[in-house]
C-alpha cells in the first residue's frame, strides 16, 4: 500500500499543471486576481488605501521565498517526491515570489510619486530603503540570469553565486520585519507571528542541512563533549528566538552605545544585527555538535 500510495504522489508530482510554467500559471493568476480584486475594495485615491495593498502584496510573496530558501535543505533533510518536486519547481516559484515583488513594487512607486508628503513623514526611512533597494536589485539580476541568453554571460559559479547571495538577502529583509514585529510591539498580529517563525524555521532548515553534511564529511566520531556543548548552544538559541521581546532592547541598547556604532544604525542594514542573534548560536552550535576530532598524525623522519 506504501509503495502505491509513494506511485501514486511521484506521478501527482509530474503532472503537467504542477511543474514549470504550468505550476507558475496555477500560482501566478489566481494571486494577481486576489490583488485585483483587494485594490477594488480599498480606496488607492488616499495613501491609507496604497499603504495597505503595499503590506497586501508583500504578504502574498513571503510564502513564495521562503520555499525557495528551504528547498534544497529539505531535499537534503528529507529526501522523497515532495522535496525532489519542490527543488525542481523552484525557479517557477521564483518567478510567482517576483510577480507578487511586482505588485508590490507598483504600489510602492505609486504611494512615492502620488503621495509624497505621506511617503516621506509616515513610510520613508533611508536604512529601510537601502535594504529594500539592495532586495529589489537581486531580484531583478536573478530574473534576468534565469533566462538565456542572459545567463550565458555569467559562469557556474558567478550564477550560484549571485542567486545564493540573492536568497539570503531577500529572505532577511523580510525575515527582519516580522522579527521586529514580534520582538518590539506587544500585540503583534497573528501574521507576524507565522512569518517570523516560518522564516526562522527556513533558515534552521538550512543550517541542519549544512550539519548533516558536515557529519557525512566528517572522518571520524565527533566527541561527546563537542554534542553537549553545541547542544546547550542550540537550545539557548531556540530559547532566545521566542523570547525576543525580552532581551531586544537591552541588548540593542549595549550594542549600540558606543557612537560609532551608533551611526552605523542610520545606514548599515540590520546593525546591530539583533535578528540574527538566535540563528547565530543555532549555527554556532550545530558546528560544534558536528565538529570532528582529528588527532594529529605522528611524523617520522
Amino acid at each position: 500500500m506504501m509503495a502505491t500510495m509513494e506511485k501514486n504522489l511521484k506521478n501527482l508530482a509530474r503532472a503537467p499543471a504542477l511543474n514549470a510554467w504550468g505550476l507558475f500559471l496555477l500560482v501566478s493568476t489566481p494571486m494577481s486576481l486576489l490583488m485585483i480584486l483587494e485594490m477594488h475594495r480599498v480606496d488607492l485615491g488616499t495613501a491609507t488605501g496604497v499603504s495597505d495593498m503595499i503590506g497586501y502584496s508583500v504578504r502574498f510573496s513571503i510564502p513564495f521565498i521562503y520555499i525557495v530558501a528551504s528547498a534544497s535543505a529539505l531535499q537534503k533533510l528529507f529526501p522523497g517526491p515532495f522535496s525532489s518536486w519542490l527543488l525542481r519547481n523552484r525557479r517557477y516559484l521564483g518567478f510567482c515570489f517576483a510577480v507578487a515583488m511586482a505588485w508590490q513594487a507598483a504600489f510602492i512607486a505609486r504611494m512615492s510619486l502620488g503621495f509624497n508628503d505621506y511617503y516621506y513623514e509616515e513610510v520613508y526611512l533611508f536604512r529601510n530603503e537601502l535594504e529594500g533597494s539592495i532586495g529589489y536589485i537581486f531580484l531583478t539580476f536573478m530574473l534576468i540570469t534565469s533566462f538565456q541568453p542572459f545567463r550565458s554571460y555569467l559562469t557556474s559559479r558567478q550564477w550560484r553565486l549571485l542567486h545564493t547571495c540573492g536568497i539570503y538577502v531577500l529572505w532577511a529583509y523580510v525575515f527582519v520585519v516580522y522579527w521586529w514585529n514580534v520582538s518590539y510591539y506587544e500585540n503583534p498580529e497573528w501574521h507576524d507571528h507565522v512569518y517570523y517563525w516560518a522564516g526562522f524555521i527556513t533558515f534552521v532548515l538550512r543550517i541542519a542541512a549544512w550539519g548533516k553534511l558536515r557529519l557525512k564529511r566528517g572522518r571520524t566520531d565527533v566527541p561527546a563533549v563537542f554534542r553537549i556543548i553545541g547542544s546547550l548552544i542550540i537550545m539557548a538559541g531556540l530559547a532566545l528566538s521566542a523570547t525576543g521581546l525580552y532581551w531586544q532592547d537591552q541588548v540593542t541598547n549595549y550594542l549600540t552605545q558606543p557612537a560609532w556604532s551608533e551611526a552605523l544604525v542610520l545606514w548599515l542594514p540590520y546593525w546591530p544585527f539583533e535578528p540574527f542573534i538566535p540563528l547565530m548560536a543555532v549555527g554556532l552550535g550545530t558546528m560544534l555538535y558536528t565538529q570532528p576530532f582529528t588527532q594529529a598524525r605522528a611524523v617520522h623522519a
